[in-house]
């Protein structure tokens, strides 16, 4: 869904003009993955020499995501410390190797030691400049931030007409899309509805989870079915487009028609991979406990919010970001002065 569409579709007036009541609308930012996208894209420096594209980038980023959904309220969540460890107690392989080559295409860093230092730094500014503004930054130790954007997805909507909009790359949240929650994606400039996944996928997003499950997922080691492409997975489950199905749902279609196609043979002897696969995947069911639950709660319940326009600048003018925000001092007001109110 492209943006004229959205605006179409959160529009507050009826056909005869007459205004209608306003849900919330929530901004969740998947802050490492917004920052990682800034930090491979802009090759900036700082007259001292620093690479500061990824601060600046961020910061740039969020205020033109802000003035485009004109949200009620921001939350930025990044991952906690150990945030993976759940994830490869059930598959040591998670997320391995990720880091094994430079995220930039410019040679900006000496070492792959230098750039990782660089990124660590600009993630502790990124927190500190975040603490002046009134956005909710959101972090558990031991856990991702997928499993948080998760949570907070299921409590935030309380009314019919609240809208929480993700913003990620990250694929694996549109299995959260619904009536109440749309995903962003940057690098394509779309939204996400229920509308937007059932033209893109042939399926409801409820699916996607099965989807993510059979096909694996590449970029975070998780294995698929073999032999298992994206056209043989439509003819061989056709019941994907058609209702929404469970684990235990395509097993008993494989059990089936085991003898009709291999495919349906791997899965019944992989099921228990799968299954693991599953968990590791599913975020109907974020790993989180119930201190971490109880906690993201009294985020949520909480006002307390800081708006301290004179320490962002004050940061700004430190880290030497010179012209990368354009006229600061309106841009801080225009983009964050009215989220201070909104306690």
């Amino acid at each position: 869904m492209k943006k004229k569409d959205l605006l179409k579709l959160l529009d507050n007036l009826d056909e005869q003009g007459e205004e209608t009541v306003e849900g919330q609308r929530i901004l969740m930012i998947d802050g490492l993955n917004l920052f990682f996208r800034n930090f491979a894209m802009l090759n900036m420096v700082n007259p001292d020499g620093v690479h500061v594209g990824g601060l600046g980038g961020f910061f740039r980023s969020l205020g033109a995501l802000i003035r485009q959904i004109d949200p009620t309220s921001v939350y930025v969540v990044f991952d906690g410390a150990g945030s993976a460890n759940n994830r490869k107690n059930l598959l040591p392989e998670y997320k391995s190797g990720r880091n094994l080559q430079r995220i930039t295409n410019w040679e900006v860093f000496d070492t792959h030691e230098d750039e990782d230092d660089a990124k660590v730094d600009q993630i502790v500014r990124i927190i500190q400049y975040l603490k002046t503004l009134p956005v909710k930054t959101v972090s558990i130790d031991k856990v991702e931030a997928d499993d948080i954007i998760a949570h907070l997805c299921t409590v935030l909507p309380e009314q019919e007409k609240d809208k929480v909009f993700i913003v990620s790359s990250d694929k694996d949240f549109i299995q959260l899309v619904n009536k109440n929650v749309i995903v962003y994606r940057p690098m394509e400039k779309e939204f996400y509805t229920e509308d937007t996944v059932k033209e893109k996928f042939n399926m409801s997003p409820s699916n996607f989870i099965i989807y993510k499950t059979l096909m694996g997922d590449n970029s975070d080691k998780v294995k698929g079915v073999k032999g298992l492409g994206e056209k043989k997975l439509y003819k061989l489950f056709p019941e994907l487009q058609e209702r929404d199905l469970t684990l235990d749902d395509v097993y008993n279609i494989c059990e089936g028609k085991f003898k009709e196609h291999v495919i349906y043979a791997r899965i019944i002897q992989d099921i228990d991979s799968l299954e693991k696969n599953y968990k590791i995947m599913d975020l109907s069911n974020p790993m989180l406990d119930e201190n971490d639950k109880n906690y993201l709660n009294q985020v949520v319940k909480s006002k307390e919010l800081n708006y301290i326009p004179d320490q962002f600048i004050s940061f700004y003018n430190e880290d030497k970001l010179g012209g990368m925000i354009r006229n600061l001092e309106f841009w801080i007001k225009d983009v964050f002065e009215k989220l201070s109110y909104n306690k």
